[in-house]
Parts: C-alpha cells; structure tokens; sequence
C-alpha cells in the first residue's frame, strides 16, 4: 500500500502527470513488490518561482518525490533501484532527457506496519490476518 507524493517544479502538461502516476506505480510494483491496486499516486505542481534551491529559484525542472511503505518490506538493494529508476523516470519525463535541478530527491520512508493502512485497518492487523489465514 505505497504511497507516493511527488512535486513537480516548474508546471507540466496535465497530460504528463497521468504518464508519470502509471510509470511510478509500475516501478513500485516492479521493484518494490508493492500491490498495484493500493498504490496511490499524489502530484503536485509548484510554479518555479515557489521553490529554490541554494536560495535561488530553480533554473531547470525539479522534484521531490517522495513513497512510504511499511518497514522491513524491501532490502537495501530493492530501495536503492526504486530511487535510481525512479530518478531516471522523473529526468526522462520531466527533463525530456536532460537533466534536472541537482537537488531533486528521490525518497524512500518506512513506516512501522502499526502506524499507518488503508481501509481502516493497519498493516500489522493486515499481516496478523494473514500469519493466522489457514494455509
């Protein structure tokens, strides 16, 4: 059940954001073994002049993105591919190929399985349900 929260600098074609939201829910699926079908997607736009970098308005396109899943779901490497896939995917489209502001991140967050879900349920309750599921 990741979550992704990605902002964008400068505006894009609205167009581009639905692109972006299916290539991002494919790398989580992909990479990080997450279920398509609760994987949320949230962007957000900021005009150039809203965010800085050094203290200066961005030069070029820029992100932050940034996905919460529960801990212990995915090793080092798993992660690691995300944000390099991730990043890439973010330059290919936002950048058209080129590059991005050097400061666009790319980040990943675990969150104790008793601290957040979906539905109404935790995802340790979800994982009690299953440990206890006959086989």
């Amino acid at each position: 059940m990741p979550t992704l929260n990605l902002k964008v600098a400068p505006l894009q074609n609205p167009g581009r954001y639905q692109r972006l939201a299916q290539e991002l829910t494919s790398l989580t699926e992909r990479l990080l073994g997450k279920r398509r079908e609760v994987t949320t997607v949230m962007i957000e736009d900021l005009p150039a002049a809203r965010w800085y970098v050094g203290g200066k308005d961005v030069q070029m396109p820029t992100a932050l993105l940034e996905i919460g899943i529960t801990a212990s779901t995915n090793t080092t490497e798993e992660k690691a591919a995300f944000i390099e896939a991730a990043f890439a995917e973010l330059r290919h489209q936002l950048g058209c190929g080129g590059p991005l502001e050097e400061a666009s991140y790319v980040v990943v967050r675990e969150l104790p399985a008793s601290d957040w879900g979906y539905g109404g349920q935790t995802q340790k309750a979800r994982q009690t349900v299953r440990l206890a599921a006959p086989a």
